[in-house]
């Protein structure tokens, strides 16, 4: 299997990371161990190589109109320096992606640009998918990442990081903000331009930075000079469960709606755009969804895994999307899908696990939330 290399690839081995396939690339799962990386994100800093991660930038008139026939989320509810996470939708409102789209406001020439951030795995399907539809509209597309660096930095102390090695102040910047950040020392072109943005997949508070592979190579040693913790994809996993956050091809995907995935606040049915999907999710907010995505908690130290089956008197009647034993919590969390009828907060099922009954609570998600959004 011919797997692809990020730029930081022989910098995460160099930290000590234990590289694994994923999505077709060779990505670190894991440097100083996963307990480790968890919590120095819980308590501190890490920072996740993600340039596996797909970045398009959508450039003409109006992108905002263009690609809003494609997602349900009201666009103009954002501005230039402003984002917002939403979903490509099929006609039958099913998901094919998850996204953060970016607002990049107008350029000299008077044209308008979005940036979005895509699934590796969807980055090719999801392309092709865009252009398709963007393009007739005289949307132009292109690859915004160009080889280069896509690092998150997360923690409670992210903010104080960048801010000294950047020299410049980010405490103004809201969550799902996003702006241009003059970096030096970072390589042949000094200042270099860090597109920095406040969002994330863990949880915490923290930024993602796009940047060249020179520029990013620098950064990362940059950050493990300052101590930072270098962190992989078996921490991210147990981060973004703890904050509920669905993963793509897991806890949704093209068979799945948004209302059926706890996502229903992304659609936004009051406004008058028309939107890929909008009718059969019209009818589905009017009957209601057949089932939900719950969280769940398991007694005892048991772990549900993806694949395994919910059964409510004996009889199967869903199953465990993703699952893992919580650091923060202490306890087994997961995330399932359930007849709406069982997925009411404090109902009991049970989780098949080797061949045993599990018992299992149906919980409020997010399973964590860090104490300043408390």
């Amino acid at each position: 299997m011919n797997l692809q290399h990020t730029p930081l690839h022989d910098l995460c081995r160099d930290a000590g990371g234990r590289m694994v396939p994923f999505a077709g690339w060779d990505m670190p799962v894991q440097f100083s161990g996963l307990l480790q990386e968890h919590q120095a994100v819980r308590q501190q800093v890490g920072m996740f190589d993600i340039s596996h991660m797909g970045v398009l930038r959508l450039e003409g008139t109006n992108p905002k109109d263009t690609l809003q026939a494609l997602v349900p989320t009201d666009l103009n509810r954002i501005g230039p320096g402003e984002a917002c996470y939403t979903v490509l939708l099929n006609e039958t409102g099913g998901i094919l992606d998850d996204l953060v789209v970016y607002d990049l406001g107008t350029n000299k020439q008077d044209s308008q640009s979005l940036l979005i951030v895509i699934n590796a795995a969807c980055s090719e399907t999801d392309t092709i998918w865009l252009k398709q539809h963007l393009q007739p509209a005289g949307i132009a597309l292109s690859d915004a990442k160009n080889n280069g660096v896509l690092l998150a930095l997360q923690g409670p102390q992210a903010t104080k990081v960048l801010e000294r090695l950047s020299g410049e102040s980010l405490a103004s910047l809201p969550r799902f903000g996003h702006r241009q950040v003059q970096f030096y020392g970072l390589g042949a072109e000094d200042p270099s331009s860090v597109f920095v943005a406040r969002t994330g997949y863990t949880g915490e508070d923290g930024f993602e930075l796009l940047l060249e592979a020179e520029a990013g190579r620098a950064l990362w040693l940059q950050l493990l000079a300052e101590g930072v913790i270098p962190c992989g994809l078996g921490s991210r996993d147990t981060l973004r469960l703890e904050a509920a956050m669905h993963l793509y091809g897991q806890d949704m995907d093209i068979n799945t709606t948004p209302f059926e995935a706890g996502l229903g606040w992304l659609v936004h049915l009051e406004m008058p755009a028309p939107f890929m999907g909008r009718t059969a999710l019209e009818q589905q907010a009017e009957q209601g969804p057949i089932r939900r995505l719950v969280g769940l908690k398991l007694s005892g130290r048991a772990i549900a895994r993806h694949g395994y089956p919910l059964l409510h008197n004996n009889n199967k009647v869903g199953e465990i999307t993703s699952g893992t034993w919580s650091p923060s919590l202490g306890e087994a969390i997961a995330l399932g899908y359930l007849p709406t009828a069982l997925a009411r907060i404090g109902n009991e099922v049970e989780v098949e696990i080797r061949g045993k009954h599990h018992p299992a609570t149906v919980v409020k998600r997010p399973f964590y939330r860090r104490p300043s959004l408390s």
